[in-house]
């Protein structure tokens, strides 16, 4: 009676595709794929091109963005476009050109910026608005671009470049991926609807051109100037060089451009600057760190890795994260401890209870890491909270790793929850892909002092595995404290410093009254006490440096806001530094507004349709060009208490029962077009074949992806099992006897359950 109560149950209804981003009737506030209208007469693409020129003059990079808005429609439009800029840019000028005519933009609180952009579209003027969505997320809206227009707008912004063991980098991001978001549309405040964008499908090239230019005027012989992301030609010669784009990327704007450089001699250029400001003085120190010294005795750790395994993982990304996490845990010592959770949607964990990192284990865990595939949401928080529930190994210092490209709209509450639980462990990020979510992972890091980590490609990961191992085995310079002496110095940034992991400097912002004395910092070492002395003279006062004021202001910004506790009541101190500054926060804005009333007729507003970053898929984004269905069963079923058993973290043992076991399928990702029952029929020949090889394995519960074209399976792939193994060629020879219909192409997820 139990078995046809769950058969009945299985086939009571099918559920639609409930995306990674939630189903469509609940109208969860998500990113969608860009249709093209058939209405000729509005431009879909209004903006023609993008491009950078980069300023970089000793530690300090100026740029300057230009984007391009062309109508080549018939009807008058508003712009909308999203686009990333480092997380620790200093946006201060903003100016809009019109023919000949150039408005440079005021800086306004948020509000009074949104209402004078507002004004001037419903009077006929053209008006840009820039807003700050994340503090590496920004919005720009063009208002009132008539057919023929070509509007041109350009923001200025400052950076500071640390190197790290003499390497320096600077990075241009180049496009905003999809975002993972549960909040509902109807709920969502103002500032999180730019989740809400359109995306190109996977392999599509950007609609609009892209270009960047670097001159580097480093005032020390340079050493090695490289581009990893994009081909370039390089022009060199003694302290400075020239970096412009090779002109085959054209369309590289769907990845972030990464410039590396050195000095000769392996130099770094620390010191202190020091800017004489009209009103307040400024100053910023760049200290050596002292040289790393391995430890003679490193006590074991315990390690938690986190694996994003979610839509926007699929492919490419996730065998990056592969290879990272596989270097990681294969330099692990049988003394250290570990343990690794797998999250989308839902998560899976490899054991109750750290492992010793034996042989034996690392390899079951280096299995459970192949087989996963990608796939689903990115429910992010749920997996950091159910890491720190799991069961910890007592007297070992806990070190969590989070591997992911960072798609999801809930950094603040990420940075609140790992702040809560600091004596609990230490926090490193890693993030994966060629245009992560930088605020994400450097500020999941920054919160968990720790260390964050960007990887791009397979053998950046072998050579991050290294360099953390490196860093963990013992910081470079722990207890750090920082005293003053005749300078007068004060709203120093950041007020305390962590310790010290990376061979970078230090870095210390601040204000002075007088530029003579000392400063003075000490801490400790995996060799003893470490101490500097600084000396600071009226000498090292120059006008030039102008740009400590907006780097002070933008480093004491981030501290109240980037990283500061959900719901902090820091709006005032941070509009009143963004005033003060001329600089973009979350609560001030850049508008610029022509003077020319003109006959504009109806705006249709246009939302720029963003290419996905390369090596991400249509998955990222949802269900748009596949299905996914999952048959519902009572919760009384065997199905449920398989379920129930796996969320408590074990394998489901089937009751007796009258008959033979047979093969169910319980849910999957299908072609457009394709429902269950025709997933059912298609498979039912191979099922017997199926219910036996599950029987030999002891296999309770499968995910496989099926690799079709032209309607025969080509390969397949194990995204997930419950049992104790399978071989794949076996599982193979089976499945490839399936004929789908000779149309359907593409991959394939089947849910198999067997009882």
């Amino acid at each position: 009676m139990k078995k046809i109560t769950l058969i009945i149950g299985l086939l009571i209804c099918i559920l639609p595709f409930t995306a990674s981003y939630g189903a469509k009737k609940e109208k969860v506030l998500s990113p969608y794929f860009f249709v093209q209208s058939d209405d000729s007469s509005i431009d879909p693409f209004p903006l023609l091109e993008t491009k950078a020129k980069v300023d970089i003059a000793g530690v300090i990079a100026e740029i300057e963005l230009t984007q391009v808005y062309k109508n080549a429609g018939t009807r008058t439009i508003e712009a909308i476009y999203c686009f990333p800029l480092g997380t620790k840019s200093a946006i201060h000028a903003m100016r809009m050109k019109i023919g000949s005519r150039v408005i440079e933009a005021k800086i306004e609180e948020r509000a009074t910026a949104k209402r004078i952009y507002e004004q001037a579209k419903e009077e006929g003027k053209v008006a840009s608005l820039l807003e700050q969505e994340r503090p590496n997320c920004f919005q720009m809206k063009v208002a009132n671009i008539m057919p023929g227009d070509r509007i041109e707008v350009r923001v200025r912004y400052t950076e500071l470049l640390v190197p790290e063991k003499g390497i320096y980098e600077f990075v241009f991001p180049a496009v905003v991926g999809p975002r993972y978001t549960e909040r509902k549309e109807k709920e969502a405040q103002t500032s999180d609807r730019w989740v809400k964008n359109p995306y190109l499908h996977q392999g599509q090239e950007p609609p609009y051109s892209f270009d960047i230019a670097a001159h580097i005027r480093a005032g020390i012989p340079l050493g090695a100037v490289l581009v990893p992301s994009h081909k370039v030609a390089v022009q060199k010669e003694r302290d400075r060089a020239e970096i412009h784009l090779a002109p085959e990327e054209k369309k590289g704007g769907n990845k972030d451009f990464v410039l590396r450089y050195t000095l000769q001699g392996e130099q770094i250029q620390s010191g202190l600057l020091l800017y004489p400001g009209k009103d307040e003085n400024y100053f910023l120190l760049m200290l050596q760190p002292p040289k790393r010294i391995t430890a003679q005795e490193v006590p074991p750790r315990e390690y938690c890795f986190i694996v994003d395994c979610s839509g926007s993982m699929h492919g490419f990304p996730l065998e990056v994260s592969k290879t990272l996490i596989k270097g990681i845990i294969q330099g692990l010592r049988q003394n250290d401890y570990f343990n690794i959770l797998f999250f989308s949607g839902g998560s899976q964990v490899l054991s109750p209870h750290p492992l010793a990192a034996t042989a034996e284990n690392k390899g079951k865990a280096l299995a459970m890491l192949e087989g996963e595939q990608g796939g689903g949401g990115t429910r992010l928080l749920p997996a950091l909270q159910q890491a720190l529930a799991l069961e910890k190994r007592e007297g070992l210092s806990r070190i969590i790793v989070t591997a992911t490209d960072g798609y999801v709209d809930v950094e603040k509450e990420a940075f609140d929850l790992i702040r809560k639980n600091l004596n609990k462990a230490n926090f490193f990020a890693f993030g994966i892909g060629t245009s992560v979510n930088r605020f994400l992972i450097e500020g999941m890091a920054r919160a968990g002092r720790g260390e964050p980590f960007v990887v791009s490609t397979q053998k950046e990961a072998a050579q991050t595995a290294e360099r953390f191992a490196a860093y963990v085995r013992a910081p470079l310079l722990t207890d750090i404290e920082v005293a003053f002496q005749g300078l007068g110095a004060y709203d120093v940034e950041p007020p305390t410093l962590p310790d010290l992991f990376a061979q970078r400097p230090l870095i210390l912002f601040g204000k002075y009254r007088d530029a003579r004395g000392k400063i003075m910092v000490s801490g400790k070492t995996a060799w003893g006490d470490y101490k500097k002395s600084i000396l600071v003279s009226p000498q090292l006062a120059d006008g030039g440096n102008v740009a400590l004021q907006y780097l002070w202001a933008r480093s004491r910004i981030a501290r109240l806001d980037d990283y500061g506790k959900v719901g902090a009541d820091v709006k005032g101190e941070v509009t009143k530094l963004g005033l003060r500054y001329h600089l973009m926060t979350q609560y001030t804005s850049f508008v610029a507004v022509d003077t020319i009333v003109r006959d504009t007729g109806e705006v249709v507003t246009v939302k720029q349709p963003l290419p996905l970053p390369e090596g991400v898929s249509d998955y990222a984004v949802g269900e748009q060009g596949v299905m996914k269905a999952k048959f519902a069963a009572p919760p009384s079923s065997t199905l449920a208490m398989a379920d129930a058993s796996r969320e408590a973290g074990g394998f489901y043992q089937k009751e007796e029962t009258k008959g033979p076991a047979q093969i169910y399928l319980i849910g999957g990702m299908l072609p457009a077009g394709m429902t269950m029952e025709e997933a059912e029929k298609t498979l039912s020949p191979v099922k017997g074949e199926l219910a036996q090889l599950f029987q030999e394995w002891a296999l309770t519960k499968a995910v496989v992806l099926l690799h079709v074209e032209q309607g025969r399976v080509r390969e397949i792939q194990v995204k997930s099992y419950q049992g104790k193994g399978y071989k794949k060629e076996a599982l193979k020879r089976v499945l490839q006897k399936i004929a789908f219909s000779p149309s359907v192409k593409g991959t394939i997820e089947l849910e198999l359950l067997y009882l």
